[in-house]
């Protein structure tokens, strides 16, 4: 094998590959990086669940494949001139690396031992703007279960019906929902679980552009094209939550809050809890206004926010991390709040009832000290 390529572009593949090298694997192959230069350059990282291509332009002129040691291969790219680089590997699996005067020497290993990517089923793909794919899993994805007792939830849901694309995921004490329109409507329904490792190198290797992404689905693998990346992911197995079940239909009190002042407080009253001392944030919900108050071993803290509507005095306890993660997430200035008894979970949907967000968090029972 052996071709000439751009540094920066090298590097930039390395980068993206990398992200699913198995760190350790009883396939020892999988450890490293694939190369294969044939019609394209191709860097491959793969860890049996998640596999990552990227194709690189290069000027090829003996075809091939090796599987690079990481990071070594990387770390000696990045410290090359600034220049094109030249790799040539023999048939003995002998690396020549060279960019101006600057050479090394390696060894790669025999591509024969790499597995094959699995392939999906050639179907009509569904598009949308990379940007707001990137918003859905930033915004539905942070609340996946990490209990195993229930593989299925620690990924999430997503649900295509017409040009609407909903992502949900629970973890037993909260649920989020984000919904974005797609750019080509398909005449049919998807449903299927990503789990939250593949997603999340998704959005790592998203840009925040309208530029496109598009997704395949197969019968137990996903296939996600963004620019010259190909990624392809198992699927996870098993019923999904119904979760249009658990979200309370009839909530009698609505309140409108500034989502920036909301967010402040509860971050002041987090300054009194830790993830040892998980006391909630006791919150009254009276006329235009939300009183908190929290305290523990080290001290107290009390704040008021101004909202629009009435709480009727209605009191409930909330984990302080759990309603930051949900206010972070809300991309709108304006949320909606809606409330039904101490008991009940708290729903934050936008203001004009565009359906785009929904999240739901459980209270947290509050003791009679908490309530004084």
């Amino acid at each position: 094998m052996k071709f000439i390529c751009d540094k920066a572009q090298l590097i930039t593949a390395i980068s993206t590959a990398g992200l699913t090298v198995a760190q350790r694997s009883t396939i020892p192959a999988l450890e490293g990086i694939c190369l294969t230069a044939g019609m394209k350059l191709s860097l491959t990282g793969y860890n049996l669940e998640t596999g990552i291509t990227v194709e690189v332009p290069a000027e090829i002129t003996e075809p091939g494949s090796c599987v690079m040691p990481t990071p070594l291969f990387g770390e000696i790219i990045r410290k090359l001139p600034d220049s094109d680089v030249s790799i040539s590997v023999d048939e003995n699996n002998k690396v020549s690396i060279r960019s101006g005067i600057s050479f090394f020497q390696i060894m790669a290993s025999s591509a024969e031992e790499y597995p094959d990517l699995p392939e999906v089923e050639t179907t009509e793909p569904v598009s949308l703007p990379q940007k707001a794919l990137r918003a859905m899993i930033s915004g539905a994805g942070f609340c996946v279960s990490t209990n195993q007792a229930r593989p299925v939830l620690t990924g999430c849901a997503f649900e295509l019906e017409g040009d609407t694309l909903t992502a949900v995921s629970v973890d037993g004490y909260r649920l989020a929902l984000r919904r974005e329109k797609a750019d080509n409507p398909l005449n049919r329904t998807m449903k299927f679980v990503m789990p939250s490792t593949g997603m999340r190198e998704v959005e790592r290797i998203m840009k925040d552009t309208d530029e496109p992404v598009s997704f395949t689905l197969g019968s137990k693998h996903i296939l996600y094209e963004i620019d010259q990346v190909r990624v392809i992911c198992r699927l996870l197995d098993g019923e999904f939550l119904d979760w249009r079940r658990v979200i309370p239909q009839n909530q009698p009190i609505h309140l409108t809050a500034n989502v920036r002042q909301l967010n402040s407080c509860i971050e002041r009253m987090s300054l009194i809890t830790s993830e040892k001392i998980k006391n909630p944030v006791r919150c009254r919900f009276s006329l235009n206004e939300a009183d908190f108050q929290t305290s523990a071993a080290m001290g107290m803290a009390h704040d008021v926010c101004q909202l629009a509507g009435d709480g009727a005095g209605l009191e409930i306890g909330f984990n302080c991390k759990f309603l930051l993660d949900a206010l972070k997430a809300i991309p709108t200035a304006e949320v909606s709040l809606g409330l039904s008894n101490g008991l009940s979970p708290m729903v934050m949907e936008p203001c004009d009832g565009s359906g785009s967000y929904l999240y739901m968090i459980l209270p947290v029972r509050l003791k009679a000290e908490d309530a004084e």
